[in-house]
């Protein structure tokens, strides 16, 4: 069990990796197409912390995630969603 958990640990830190080198892709196109995002990952991390009786902040983990605070990864690398991008996320089901 405990190397299942550094294998999960590894591959989720291998995850993050691949999202901060591809900036470019933002997270409407990630929830247009895998309907989750970077912000989903921050509040999955955040519910497994509370379900462990760990104290982990939403902005926190974002943090985590972005690898840097959210309001400066928004300014620096966050594009306006296109008509097309909101059409499709306010299309789906699960919005």
């Amino acid at each position: 069990m405990e190397k299942q958990t550094e294998i999960e640990a590894a591959v989720f830190r291998r995850l993050l990796e691949h999202l901060d080198a591809n900036k470019q892709v933002q997270n409407i196109e990630l929830m247009n197409l895998a309907d989750f995002c970077r912000n989903c990952l921050a509040k999955w991390m955040v519910t497994a912390a509370q379900e462990r009786g760990v104290e982990l902040d939403y902005e926190a983990a974002r943090e985590q995630v972005y690898g840097m605070p959210y309001s400066e990864w928004k300014a620096r690398y966050q594009m306006e969603a296109t008509p097309e991008q909101l059409a499709k996320f306010n299309s789906k089901p699960s919005n």
